[in-house]
């Protein structure tokens, strides 16, 4: 089975899952989308209510915010890989839960990214950025890169908090105008000079 059909096999299991509660008020499951062996990955935290509608991460005005940055960042959204921590919307737009995180996780994003093998993820927020950096405080470390096994992680607010907390947006905006330069580190120090130069494809752990 090539690395497109396990995406699509991940996919369509996701749709159906009932593996946490967050299926029972869900509309659509919100799988991802990307090209398989993308460069980059984004990691946000769960669907929205547009998501919700839609089946597709990041569709909302938090999403537009992102086509945004990344246009200011020089990244084509159609190049990169996007997904959420949890893949059904919470109610309310509440918080994941910790079981919730741990069951989306294990079962479906780490597959993920096994699978696509991104050289550089780019959390959206303090959940997904938990995952790789345990007992850390996103209003410490955002906008910083660090090497987490053999690829690289930056730490990003999430663009809806530039929605609900206006003070935010000059931070969220300065870190993506970084995102150019982080990426060309990241790729130096790789050997990589973009997704053409990617080396083959590993199976790892997410941390």
């Amino acid at each position: 089975m090539s690395d497109e059909q396990e995406l699509e096999k991940l996919a369509k299991q996701i749709v159906v899952c009932t593996r946490c509660e967050l299926h029972r008020s869900r509309k659509n499951a919100a799988p991802g989308e990307g090209p398989t062996h993308a460069e980059i990955m984004f990691i946000g935290e769960g669907p929205g209510a547009r998501e919700d509608e839609q089946g597709r991460p990041f569709v909302g005005a938090s999403g537009k915010f992102l086509d945004q940055l990344l246009e200011q960042a020089g990244v084509t959204r159609a190049d990169v890989w996007i997904t959420n921590v949890v893949k059904c919307r919470p109610p309310g737009n509440r918080d994941p839960l910790p079981n919730e995180i741990e069951t989306c996780t294990s079962n479906y994003l780490q597959h993920q990214i096994e699978i696509v093998n991104p050289s550089i993820i780019v959390t959206l927020g303090r959940h997904s950025m938990g995952l790789f950096f345990k007992g850390a405080k996103i209003t410490q470390i955002h906008g910083q890169m660090r090497k987490v096994n053999d690829r690289f992680v930056i730490a990003m607010y999430h663009p809806a908090a530039a929605l609900h907390q206006m003070s935010l947006k000059p931070a969220i905006m300065a870190d993506f105008a970084k995102l150019p330069e982080l990426l060309k580190e990241a790729r130096a120090e790789l050997g990589r000079s973009g997704s053409k130069g990617k080396t083959a494809k590993k199976k790892k752990k997410l941390v």
